[in-house]
């Protein structure tokens, strides 16, 4: 092995600076999500984790998942958490604070499922480096022609659709608040 400065810098490539990079900011991007008490500060950590996932996705040459990635849990499922956290909590700023018996269960759990990872990919390890794919056999049109066909237009609309129904109910949640804030200031 050569561990000249070149052979250092040769050995290292882009690819494994931005995979390391796309796995730092994941795991502490969950960290804080899973010890934050401020539920936007979760909401926050949650988008960088699921965006270090896409990057990841990237990188492996899987255009498709990070793209589904990107689209349904970055940019659908975290903006409806968004949304209903910030429709219906009373305050943006309230805290989230579990009990002492919920921690040791989620302590526990978190053991045994990081233990059965480190298994998991201590035993299939072996197996992926004997069998991987060649390059270019993913065909993206072919798959994406099969998932939707000829209903790409009312595919966008019913995105529209849901955006214009995701708008209308902030709107009437801000409305019946402000009904709410008249009808309790009124003493009969």
């Amino acid at each position: 092995m050569n561990l000249s400065p070149h052979g250092l810098i040769a050995a290292i490539s882009m690819g494994n600076v931005l995979f390391y990079a796309f796995a730092a900011m994941i795991a502490c991007a969950a960290l804080v999500m899973v010890i934050s008490q401020n539920i936007v500060h979760t909401a926050v950590g949650l988008l960088f984790t699921l965006l270090g996932v896409t990057g990841i996705y990237f990188l492996l040459d899987a255009e498709f998942l990070a793209a589904v990635q990107l689209v349904i849990y970055v940019g659908g499922t975290l903006i409806l958490i968004i949304f209903g956290v910030m429709l219906t909590s009373q305050s943006q700023r309230s805290r989230l604070g579990p009990s002492l018996p919920q921690v040791m269960v989620a302590l526990t759990l978190g053991a045994i499922l990081l233990i059965a990872l480190v298994v998991a990919i201590h035993h299939v390890t072996p197996t992926l480096a004997r069998s991987q794919p060649a390059p270019g056999e993913y065909p993206m049109d072919l798959l994406g022609q099969a998932l939707l066909g000829d209903a790409l237009a009312p595919f966008e609309l019913i995105s529209v659709l849901l955006l214009v129904a995701m708008i209308g109910a902030a709107y009437l949640a801000r409305g019946r608040k402000r009904s709410n804030e008249n009808s309790g200031s009124r003493t009969p």
